[in-house]
């Protein structure tokens, strides 16, 4: 049981830093400014020591800002998903952007605190980009597992001398 858990929580770690970007799919993608990607990786390492402290792992701020960009450039957005990607720019800038001294968060772009429903819609939006991602790292393990698994058997095939040829 412990080697499971030890197993996960490298797993955990090692996805900090190899899990992919969720992006969300619209010829944006390749537009995510870098400051963005390390403030993600921060953020990860942070909600990963939360997890060992006994909370439940979910999504960062900084993700979720990642996603709802490319999705913010190929269409609209509601109000309440304006308002929730206003409030995670802010945040995740005034946190992590080294230009923000110089280049402050526009001030003429009135951000509020979120209502109840927009947490909710957010913290539902960070839980599904955790899972997809952690998903990911499992379904890679197990194709590295499986790849390794036949390799040695492709080696023990080959060292073996065959007995009988038919």
């Amino acid at each position: 049981m412990k080697t499971d858990q030890g197993e996960k929580g490298i797993s955990e770690i090692v996805g900090v830093f190899t899990d992919p970007v969720i992006v969300y799919p619209s010829g944006w993608e390749d537009t995510l400014p870098d400051w963005i990607k390390t403030a993600i990786t921060l953020e990860r390492l942070i909600e990963s020591m939360k997890s060992v402290k006994g909370q439940e792992p979910t999504g960062t701020n900084a993700e979720a800002l990642a996603y709802l960009y490319p999705a913010s450039l190929a269409f609209p957005l509601s109000r309440d998903w304006t308002e929730i990607y206003l409030y995670l720019g802010k945040t995740v800038m005034e946190y992590h952007n080294p230009f923000h001294k110089e280049e402050p968060f526009p001030a003429d772009l009135k951000v509020r605190p979120l209502e109840d429903d927009q947490v909710r819609e957010l913290n539902r939006l960070k839980a599904w980009l955790y899972s997809h991602r952690n998903r990911s790292r499992i379904d890679r393990d197990r194709t590295d597992r499986r790849e390794k698994k036949e390799e040695v058997a492709a080696q023990k095939k080959e060292a073996q001398p065959a007995l009988f040829d038919f």
